[in-house]
């Protein structure tokens, strides 16, 4: 980011000294604020631009490494208690043949625990994220990039335990509820968005979001490849000690590196209901921006937020059925397809960013979320009526551009709210975030084998349908907002 653009947004005690007359007249601050807090200042410098940016990469390597190794973790585990022996690739040859009933047990137990599982981890970040972002407006940001990532290391360590002991995978359940309450992958989230919020423009705030999720993308494609490889050649254990090893790193980097974008206040608290009434106050308020019209742009803010929720729970519900759906029949891929249509799909992160950049030069913000939008429906259904791998990886490549819509409705969120605002704002989308997990993982896990019977890929042509709403709630706010500023301008 340019100096003069960081020097306008953050205080100017926490900006590198130019020369050494600035640094010496800013040590007894320094040592008076590292005196307070531990988290002000880190005891390394980064001089290249780069922020953030590592620790979202590593963190989301990690999860990205974990999530479908987890999956076919319980396939495997819940296929050896119940004495399936993967017959399924009698299914697979011939399609005439009706699938095996064991088979349809296992997909059907494996989706409720994975049901479980989310549910116990999500619904406890639900109640911390909140919390944990309202505070880091006060305490600082990189608390909450620390945290978090140490509790994902511990549930890597139980899942480790549950695999050498061989215990049963209900003690995946305490792994996620350790997770859930350090404020697990969401808390990183917001505390990525929310410091790049602090350390932006206006006008840069867009592309800069997209290039913290292009880091999702990145991360996530190159955790698919090698974790399907890996798992194929050496098992569950050693891949898991990786995701353990990235989580410790991510912290690491964090506590090293990171600067502050905020003054940490020595005296703020975690446990205060003031965390989720500073958030409620911004959307019942509309927030320090709202003007005359502030009902209007309260509702803007309502809105906005809607379609993000929808986005998100399509996005979250619709990808824990990838794996359950690539596994069984009739596609019955293994580990190497399963980790090259991850790979596939991490990679529309790299390619809706690169759309975004060249769809800002001639269309508006609104318009490239909907080219997004678009892109993502075509996408799910040929998920849903793909039989064959071809057709897979066909509406994985339909789906280039589908995370063009999440970066520009952070940014819209965000320059809904004032500076001074950002945190509790981010607060409140990473709430929404636990929440998309909460309710995607309940609906489409639920949904999935409540629909084998008539028609497997239902699940996702539901969530092609479902992604109409948002795509009709940003094309008439953009409607509209052109409507009024034609009237202004024909009105001077």
């Amino acid at each position: 980011m340019d100096e003069p653009d960081t020097a306008a947004i953050l205080p100017g005690d926490l900006l590198t000294a130019t020369d050494e007359e600035t640094h010496d007249s800013g040590d007894h601050k320094h040592e008076a604020e590292v005196a307070s807090t531990g988290f002000v200042r880190p005891p390394f410098r980064v001089t290249c631009p780069v922020s953030v940016e590592p620790v979202l990469f590593l963190s989301m390597f990690s999860l990205a490494l974990q999530a479908p190794l987890s999956t076919q973790y319980l396939w495997d585990r819940i296929s050896e208690d119940l004495g399936y022996n993967g017959s399924k690739r009698s299914g697979c040859s011939n399609g005439s043949v009706p699938p095996d009933p064991l088979q349809t047990e296992v997909e059907i137990l494996t989706a409720h625990w994975n049901l479980y599982i989310s549910l116990g981890g999500f619904s406890v970040g639900l109640f911390v994220v909140p919390l944990l972002g309202s505070w880091s407006d006060l305490a600082g940001r990189r608390p909450v990039l620390i945290l978090p990532n140490i509790g994902l290391a511990l549930q890597a360590g139980v899942y480790l335990v549950v695999m050498y002991l061989k215990l049963p995978v209900g003690y995946f359940l305490v792994g996620r509820l350790l997770s859930g309450l350090s404020g697990d992958f969401n808390a990183i989230l917001a505390g990525c968005f929310a410091y790049m919020a602090d350390t932006s423009d206006r006008n840069s705030r867009t592309i800069r979001v997209a290039i913290l999720e292009a880091c999702l993308g990145l991360s996530g494609m190159l955790a698919s490849i090698i974790g399907g490889q890996w798992r194929r050649a050496q098992g569950y254990i050693n891949p898991f000690w990786l995701v353990l090893a990235t989580n410790l790193a991510s912290a690491l980097y964090a506590y090293l590196f990171v600067r502050e974008s905020v003054v940490p206040d020595p005296s703020a608290k975690l446990l205060t209901s003031r965390h989720y009434k500073a958030v409620w106050h911004l959307f019942s308020t509309g927030g320090s921006t709202s003007d005359a019209g502030g009902t209007s742009h309260r509702c803007k803010l309502w809105l906005y937020m809607l379609c993000f929720f929808l986005v998100v729970t399509v996005h979250f519900g619709s990808r824990e059925l990838y794996v359950l759906f690539e596994l069984s029949s009739p596609l019955c891929w293994g580990s190497a397809l399963i980790g090259y249509g991850s790979a596939a799909q991490n990679l529309a992160y790299l390619s809706s960013l690169l759309g975004l950049k060249i769809m800002q030069r001639c269309l508006e913000d609104s318009w490239v979320a909907l080219v997004g939008l678009a892109s993502n429906v075509i996408g799910l259904v040929v998920f849903s009526v793909a039989d064959t791998t071809q057709l897979m990886f066909t509406g994985y490549g339909l789906c280039f551009l589908f995370m063009a819509a999440t970066p520009v409705l952070r940014s819209k969120l965000s320059k809904l709210v004032g500076q001074s605002e950002q945190g509790a704002l981010f607060a409140s989308v990473a709430c929404v975030e636990s929440l998309c997990f909460l309710v995607g993982s309940g609906l489409f896990n639920s949904l999935y084998p409540a629909t084998l019977h008539f028609m497997k890929g239902f699940p996702f042509l539901f969530a092609a349908i479902i992604l109409f709403i948002p795509a009709g709630i940003i094309g008439t706010l953009q409607c509209l907002d052109q409507r009024r500023d034609n009237r202004d301008s024909t009105a001077s």
